[in-house]
């Protein structure tokens, strides 16, 4: 990078932290600032929280946040924040057409499929980041999380992935919900979270009063992507596992140690699924659509021979529907319509 663009990122960042020892911090612990007092009505500043063990305090609603990736941003536009966004990253799909006009409004800070870097990021100078995935605050990539809160920039990772792959101790809808009411009480919004989750949990509740009954639960196995000719499927302790449980299937893997679970096709041929949901991806990667994955199943040796891919037995969703994010609720009715399909 040139000099005088090295000059420029030190002198915004100083002028974000000048500009909140300017406000005047009061104590975090004041109970009007606190998160357990301000999801009643407009939030009180300075607010605090914990977030993946982090104590992280907001002086302010922030004006000018950046999101490390797609689903991130489109969390925030669906809050009503587009407008605040002054930078986002990591593209990997075609954004919903409801929301394309806001989401293209938003300076992408990152080549597509890649992450956004610090330099990059503070040039953008945000007063709060948001990232869906802990491995795009690290040192290599968008800056640690330290390393930003002590230039005045709090940031936020959502709680399903405080370490990458980990599995999630009551990974759930509800954890889901509560992070729109994190954020927006961030922002200063609260009802808008409210409103979000509620309705969210209404199209859980619909799809889950359609399931069909069966007397022995369906083997199912979630394959993401495949890497090597090794496959990636989930595990315990994210979203998919959940929605196996609400909707009364077996994830074949639910005893991996990882909620994504690099497993073998060996393994997989012993479990014999049922049924296989397939990740239908846009990142370029080999395997990665729906019909680069059934091709791969059926012309296997190995896996041609499994019920679930003689039968055709398929259920397809997005992706990106697999990792938290606003998308991952439909992940319920196309399960239950997907399997309701099948004979």
């Amino acid at each position: 990078m040139k000099m005088k663009s090295g000059i420029n990122v030190m002198i915004a960042t100083m002028l974000v932290v000048l500009a909140g020892c300017a406000g005047g911090r009061r104590d975090a612990s004041n109970a009007g600032g606190r998160e357990d007092s301000a999801g009643q009505g407009a939030t009180s500043y300075p607010f605090s929280i914990k977030n993946c063990g982090t104590d992280v305090t907001f002086e302010a609603a922030p004006k000018r946040a950046v999101t490390m990736n797609q689903t991130a941003a489109e969390i925030l536009i669906r809050l009503g924040l587009g407008d605040r966004i002054v930078g986002s990253g990591y593209e990997t799909f075609k954004p919903p057409d409801d929301i394309a006009d806001r989401y293209r409004k938003i300076p992408i800070l990152s080549g597509r499929k890649e992450t956004i870097k610090h330099e990059k990021l503070l040039e953008a100078q945000p007063d709060f980041v948001y990232s869906s995935f802990a491995s795009f605050l690290t040192a290599t990539q968008g800056g640690e999380r330290d390393q930003l809160h002590k230039l005045g920039v709090p940031t936020y990772v959502t709680e399903f992935d405080c370490a990458e792959h980990v599995s999630v101790a009551g990974a759930d809808f509800p954890m889901l919900y509560e992070e729109y009411r994190r954020l927006a009480r961030i922002f200063g919004v609260p009802a808008a979270g409210d409103k979000l989750a509620s309705e969210q949990q209404a199209v859980v509740d619909r799809a889950l009063g359609n399931v069909k009954k069966r007397s022995t639960p369906l083997k199912v196995m979630w394959f993401y992507s495949s890497y090597g000719g090794t496959p990636w499927a989930a595990g315990p302790g994210g979203l998919p596992q959940r929605v196996s449980e609400l909707v009364g299937v077996k994830n074949i893997f639910d005893d991996a140690s990882t909620k994504w679970a690099e497993v073998s096709w060996d393994e997989v041929a012993a479990r014999n699924p049922d049924v296989i949901i397939l990740a239908d991806l846009t990142r370029g990667e080999p395997n990665d659509t729906v019909q680069e994955k059934i091709n791969l199943l059926k012309q296997d040796p190995l896996t041609s021979r499994l019920d679930a891919v003689k039968g055709n037995r398929f259920v397809t969703m997005l992706g990106a529907q697999m990792d938290p994010s606003y998308g991952s609720v439909q992940m319920v009715p196309e399960l239950v319509d997907g399997l309701n399909k099948l004979q």
